[in-house]
């Protein structure tokens, strides 16, 4: 149970013990890793952005109308490409009243079947994703303001990472399914 920061940040996500899952998990680490190098550069970039915009306002009085869409294509990009990284942490938010309270092999249950459930909304999710994507993509759908960019990059950017955050707990789920209970050893 949590009581607030953690001091000893997790030293990496946690590789399964089953070879083919644990060469899965490092690709998509290795991806994760690369999108979060992206995210943080659009985060500086959006922040430019935005800085930029307010100058020019008030000191120019030179108004700028694809400032916020452009920042706010950045944010969603990396709210979404983000979110796989996040996971293989298991830093997202979570309710752990529970996990004191419950025995060690009901708890293990409660996980797995939390996992199982997160995985398969997101796989909806993911899946209505792509279909907003495909719609935008084949109609030519843009924003309704003068700048009006394609709809389809932000619908792609949502599509793709929860498409890998889904990955990511089809990786953890099946991990939780092939690995020994802890206390077990690895086989000599």
């Amino acid at each position: 149970m949590s009581h607030g920061f953690e001091l000893n940040a997790p030293s990496g996500p946690a590789v399964p013990d089953n070879a083919a899952l644990a060469g899965a998990s490092g690709l998509l680490n290795k991806l994760n890793k690369a999108l979060l190098a992206v995210s943080m550069c659009a985060l500086i970039l959006t922040a430019l952005i935005l800085t930029y915009s307010v100058v020019s306002r008030y000191f120019f009085n030179a108004p700028t109308d694809w400032q916020d869409e452009a920042s706010v294509f950045m944010l969603v990009g990396v709210t979404f490409s983000c979110a796989a990284y996040v996971q293989s942490y298991r830093g997202h938010i979570g309710i752990e009243a529970l996990a004191g309270l419950l025995p060690a092999r009901v708890n293990a249950v409660r996980l797995f079947v939390v996992d199982l459930l997160s995985m398969l909304f997101c796989a909806f999710f993911s899946w209505k994703s792509w279909t907003l994507w495909h719609e935008a993509f084949v109609d030519g759908q843009t924003t309704t303001s003068t700048f009006a960019p394609p709809l389809w990059i932000p619908y792609g950017m949502m599509a793709l990472g929860m498409t890998l955050l889904t990955l990511q707990l089809l990786l953890q789920t099946a991990a939780r399914l092939s690995d020994r209970p802890a206390g077990q050893g690895k086989p000599t």
